[in-house]
């Protein structure tokens, strides 16, 4: 058995970017991927590596998981994730939660230390006090801007329907060098959705799946849509029937605009470890390492390659 290369591919959500924030979106996807890659470089887990990518992500204010999380009708945040092994298909996942910075973590935690996969709002809270995770306060994970938007979207004449174009689920997917594969995908929903709304990402095969027959997938865009075609699933179903990445990607997501009227995104990487990165919405800022290579862009066909050394420093002055 030769040893895999490894790759990994992260997202940080599909919809319209805007442009006084795409500086903001490249920097966290690249930094974002370079910490996963850094892990996977290292000999670690596809795991580890999508774990701490997403986490660098819920990080960073400028997407909309963790802090920076939009907010719901009655101007909270309540995030959820997923995780899942494609080794032996375990997979753990948090809805609902409040209070929390890193809801990956705790996604984690629910696929590792219980029998279950899916925790939910006030048990998933009770479960991250039991693990010992320190809470949050509320509004630590408010910006500014999520509380404008929220404001604005209150306005009678508002249409929160226009916001939801920018979305912006987190998300990544990797094959390890012992070729497994896994995916983990992080939100902070739609902005003022009902309380207690569950999207696309916490539900396994929708958010993502990660199979090491066929590959791992992330999804981002509109959860409900993505929900009725169980959007990452699709993906590595087409996969199964001989599709590369690009074509299971494209596929799945022409059908969810054509079939329920849907854009999203989804980032792929195959058991072989062929990438993908595609999205049916106008934007999604999107990473990727592979041979020591580091791609990525916001724009449908933009895409800037540099090696990862160069970008390890450049990174490295901007910390």
């Amino acid at each position: 058995f030769g040893r895999m290369k490894p790759v990994i591919v992260v997202h940080g959500g599909a919809g319209r970017i805007f442009k006084e924030r795409e500086e903001g979106s490249r920097a966290g996807v690249v930094r974002a991927v370079l910490r996963g890659y850094g892990i996977l470089k290292q000999g670690g887990s596809a795991l580890d590596a999508v774990e701490e990518a997403v986490q660098s992500m819920e990080d960073d204010p400028h997407f909309n998981a963790g802090c920076g999380s939009v907010l719901n009708e009655k101007g909270e945040v309540e995030m959820d994730a997923i995780i899942m092994d494609g080794k032996n298909l375990d997979s753990g996942a948090v809805s609902a939660v409040k209070c929390i910075a890193n809801p990956i973590k705790l996604a984690r935690l629910v696929m590792e230390k219980t029998k279950h996969m899916l925790l939910t709002d006030h048990g998933a809270h009770l479960f991250a006090q039991a693990m010992g995770i320190p809470e949050t306060p509320g509004e630590k994970l408010i910006t500014k801007r999520s509380q404008e938007r929220w404001k604005k979207n209150l306005e009678p004449d508002s249409n929160p329907e226009e916001f939801q174009k920018d979305l912006g689920t987190v998300g990544a997917v990797a094959i390890d060098s012992e070729g497994n594969v896994a995916c983990a995908t992080s939100t902070g929903g739609l902005s003022n959705k009902l309380i207690g709304r569950v999207g696309d990402t916490a539900c396994i095969g929708s958010g993502g799946y990660a199979d090491n027959r066929s590959g791992a997938t992330s999804t981002t865009g509109h959860g409900e849509s993505i929900m009725k075609v169980v959007l990452a699933r699709l993906v590595l179903y087409h996969m199964e029937q001989g599709m590369t990445p690009e074509m299971a990607a494209d596929s799945a997501l022409d059908y969810m605009k054509t079939r329920v009227g849907g854009l999203g995104g989804v980032i792929v990487v195959n058991s072989s470890g062929e990438w993908a990165a595609r999205f049916s919405t106008k934007q999604m800022s999107w990473a990727t390492v592979k041979d020591d290579q580091l791609h990525y862009g916001i724009y449908t066909g933009e895409r800037h390659t540099k090696p990862v050394v160069e970008a390890l420093t450049a990174e490295g002055e901007g910390f």
